[in-house]
């Protein structure tokens, strides 16, 4: 930091160097960010606001890597013993659609006042864990799924298809409160209202496509009722392993 001629070598060897609105020239041209008002509570708020930043873009680092190794590797699975595709490749865009849609909101997300209290490095080790741990387990829930389908359904196709397209939505968008947080249990932590209304819409979507005409088109077909009963108490189950295994 530094406002004069003689600041301005060490500004611009900084990492990061900061002046303010009434320093001379040649430091304000030396530095990265210049404060409009004179007063260090806002770098505070800034390296505040930068730990936020970085603690959601973990979020969405986390679940879409997780998420996307589950996918692939239950696709994987599923070819081995099915003789139709388990999703359509129109319907796996449309899932990757809804849930991007779901993830757009993680910026608004809040982050935990522990986790903002120290400052956290970019850890690939870490990530590579959280997708090996979290992926297979994701991946557990879908063989479950279309086991279900197939020996007690006696699911066809087009039913196979909608249910498991349901089924990930589901799954991969309601992680996101576990995962969001590492406080245990995880309710104890707050997200915002648009990640939750976000999420929710989503979900909704979702189950309601198949009943559509707009569905129709993406191969899908109604599903029964009972279904959902058990897409329930799948979810439940795999909401509830995946608190287990983050704690």
């Amino acid at each position: 930091m530094g406002d004069g001629i003689n600041d301005a070598p060490s500004i611009r060897e900084a990492d990061v160097g900061i002046s303010v609105e009434n320093a001379v020239d040649i430091a304000k041209e030396s530095a990265d960010i210049i404060l409009l008002k004179n007063d260090l509570r806002i770098l505070n708020d800034g390296v505040l606001e930068g730990r936020r930043t970085f603690g959601n873009t973990m979020k969405y680092i986390l679940m879409g890597t997780s998420s996307n190794f589950g996918n692939m590797f239950s696709v994987a699975g599923a070819s081995l013993f099915l003789r139709f595709l388990p999703m359509l490749p129109i319907q796996i865009l449309l899932n990757n659609l809804l849930y991007d849609i779901s993830e757009s909101t993680i910026p608004t997300d809040n982050v935990d006042e522990a986790y903002i209290s120290k400052p956290k490095k970019w850890d690939m080790d870490f990530i590579k864990k959280f997708i090996m741990i979290f992926g297979p387990i994701s991946s557990v829930f879908d063989f479950i799924t279309f086991f279900i389908l197939l020996f007690v359904f006696t699911a066809d196709a087009a039913l196979f298809q909608t249910a498991w397209f349901v089924e990930s939505i589901c799954t991969q968008t309601l992680v996101i409160f576990v995962i969001r947080t590492r406080v245990v249990p995880f309710y104890h932590s707050r997200p915002s209202r648009l990640l939750v209304a976000s999420t929710v819409a989503i979900v909704a979507i979702a189950c309601l496509l198949p009943f559509t005409i707009i569905g129709s088109l993406f191969g899908f077909v109604p599903l029964p009722v009972s279904f959902f009963v058990v897409l329930a108490v799948l979810v439940a189950g795999y909401l509830i392993i995946v608190e287990l295994v983050k704690r």
